[in-house]
C-alpha cells in the first residue's frame, strides 16, 4: 500500500497532465476573452463537485470554522486564473507557463510561514534546481516580456501558491476534497458571470466542445492537486508539479508540431532529473 507521501507524488504527477491537457484545450479554443476562458475552466469542474457531493452520504456540510480559509483558498485561486490566462494571452507561452509554475515556491514560503513546515536542505537544493531547468526552457526571452504582464504572471503564481496553502490547511482540518472544489469553483463562475455577460463572444462548436474538454480537465486536476496537497506538505510534492512542462511538450509535438531546441530538451532532463532525485532521497525518511 502507497505511503500518504507516495499517494501524494502520484497525485501531483496526473494533475500536472491534465492541467497540460487543459493549457492544450483552452490554446485550441481560440481568440475568446481570458474571463470567458475561465468560467468555463470552473463550470464543468463546480458540476463535477456537485455530483459527487450529491452523492456522499455528508453532502455539503461543512465545518464553519473552515469557511476564511475556503474564501482564501477561493480568492486567491480566482486571481491565480485570471492573472495566468492573461499571462498567456500577453506574454510568450514559454514565459507564461514559467511565470506560472513560481507557484510551488510561494507555496512552500506560506507553508513555512502559516503551517511552521521544515523546509529541508535537499528539498530546498532541488526546488533551486529544477528552477534552473525552467531557466533553460525560457532562455533569454524572459528579459523582453513587458513588465506589467508579467507582473501580473508574477501575482498570478503567488496567487496560486497561497491557494495551495489553503488547500493544504483546510486537508489537516479534515475538509473533503470534493467540497474545496466546489467551494473555488462556484466561487469563480459567480465572480466571472457578470464580466463574461457584459462581454460575451459568440462560439463555435468547436470552440465550446474545447472549452468544456477544458473544464473537464481543470476539474480532474483540481481534484488530484487537492488530493495531494492534503495529503503531503508542499515541500515534499511541488518539485513534481514541474513535470507539466514535460507533458505539455509532448502535446505540444503531437498536435501542434512544436519540437523543443536543445536548450529546451536540456531544462526538460534537469527537471526529470532532479524530480528522480528528490523521489529516491525522500524515500529514506519516515514515510508520512
Amino acid at each position: 500500500m502507497l505511503s500518504k507521501r507516495n499517494r501524494a507524488i502520484l497525485y501531483i504527477l496526473c494533475s500536472a497532465f491534465f492541467f497540460a491537457l487543459m493549457n492544450t484545450f483552452v490554446r485550441l479554443s481560440g481568440d475568446l476573452p481570458s474571463v470567458q476562458k475561465s468560467f468555463f475552466r470552473n463550470l464543468v469542474a463546480a458540476f463535477a463537485a456537485l455530483a459527487l457531493l450529491l452523492r456522499s452520504r455528508e453532502g455539503f456540510r461543512c465545518d464553519p470554522r473552515n469557511l476564511p480559509l475556503l474564501v482564501v483558498r477561493s480568492v486567491f485561486g480566482t486571481m491565480g486564473i485570471l492573472c495566468n490566462f492573461y499571462a498567456v494571452d500577453h506574454l510568450l507561452l514559454s514565459d507564461a507557463s514559467m511565470l506560472n509554475k513560481l507557484s510551488p515556491f510561494f507555496a512552500i514560503l506560506f507553508s513555512r510561514l502559516t503551517l511552521k513546515e521544515r523546509i529541508r536542505p535537499y528539498q530546498l537544493a532541488g526546488i533551486l534546481i529544477a528552477f534552473g531547468g525552467m531557466l533553460l526552457i525560457v532562455k533569454p526571452g524572459f528579459a523582453s516580456a513587458a513588465l506589467f504582464p508579467a507582473l501580473v504572471g508574477v501575482w498570478g503564481g503567488m496567487s496560486a501558491g497561497a491557494a495551495y496553502t489553503a488547500v493544504r490547511c483546510l486537508g489537516q482540518r479534515g475538509e473533503r476534497g470534493p467540497f474545496i472544489v466546489f467551494f473555488f469553483s462556484a466561487f469563480s463562475c459567480g465572480v466571472t458571470l457578470p464580466f463574461l455577460l457584459l462581454d460575451y463572444h459568440p462560439m463555435t462548436g468547436g470552440q465550446l466542445a474545447c472549452l468544456l474538454a477544458a473544464g473537464l480537465c481543470a476539474a480532474l486536476a483540481q481534484f488530484a492537486v487537492t488530493a495531494a496537497y492534503t495529503n503531503a506538505p508542499a515541500r515534499t510534492i511541488s518539485v513534481y508539479d514541474y513535470s507539466q512542462v514535460v507533458f505539455s511538450a509532448v502535446l505540444g509535438f503531437f498536435l501542434f508540431g512544436q519540437i523543443p531546441d536543445l536548450w529546451s530538451a536540456a531544462g526538460y532532463a534537469v527537471i526529470c532529473g532532479v524530480s528522480v532525485w528528490m523521489f529516491l532521497r525522500g524515500r529514506r525518511e519516515p514515510s508520512a
